[in-house]
């Protein structure tokens, strides 16, 4: 699938005019999707890495996916990917996204309760909703994708759930057990309303 999606990127860098545009709808249409992008991070890589050494890390990372992947399934998703410390998934409903991603954080926060805080995995998780390109298995392309990543990564804190409009947008205005505390953000130039998730 990967190689298919090269191939037509290759004939689109070198089309022009309407041959580009096809080849650009071309693409939409076998790879695009209105999607909820997750993006977990886990917390404390230098810090831990440092101290402890690369080894302890790896075995926190490989819980990490052992605890989460279960989770995304449960609650309808896709694991796209595991990369480095970070956890990328789908989800064609935004409200289980968000479910999914307060269960992974109560999961590590319960498995924390038994484990000495150098091997506690604290994670944040960012949430965004947008047409993205999705090749299975592999990995995903789009702007959700981009503030998915900005969200978890570089603006949640440790414990943090982050969503953005479009999530906001598609979620009941009612939510019983949920607070959302609305914030104006700003990372690498974007400005971004977000809402911060807790118990409620």
């Amino acid at each position: 699938m990967m190689q298919n999606l090269y191939d037509l990127l290759d004939t689109y860098d070198a089309a022009v005019g309407a041959d580009a545009k096809a080849i650009e709808a071309q693409i939409w249409s076998t790879y695009g999707c209105d999607r909820a992008v997750l993006v977990l991070d886990m917390s404390g890589f230098s810090r831990l890495t440092r101290r402890f050494g690369i080894v302890h890390y790896l075995a926190l990372v490989r819980r990490m996916q052992k605890t989460s992947g279960p989770l995304v399934q449960q609650w309808r998703g896709q694991v796209v990917k595991f990369e480095a410390d970070n956890l990328f998934a789908t989800f064609a409903d935004a409200l289980d996204a968000v479910m999914c991603a307060r269960a992974m954080r109560d999961a590590f926060e319960t498995q924390n309760i038994a484990t000495p805080d150098e091997k506690d995995v604290h994670v944040s998780i960012g949430i965004a909703w947008g047409k993205i390109l999705v090749v299975e298995d592999h990995d995903y392309f789009g702007d959700a994708v981009n503030i998915a990543c900005k969200l978890g990564e570089d603006l949640a804190k440790p414990t943090e759930i982050l969503i953005d409009v479009g999530i906001r947008e598609r979620m009941p205005a009612q939510l019983p057990g949920f607070a959302l505390t609305e914030m104006d953000l700003t990372v690498s130039g974007l400005r971004l309303q977000a809402w911060g998730v807790s118990e409620g």
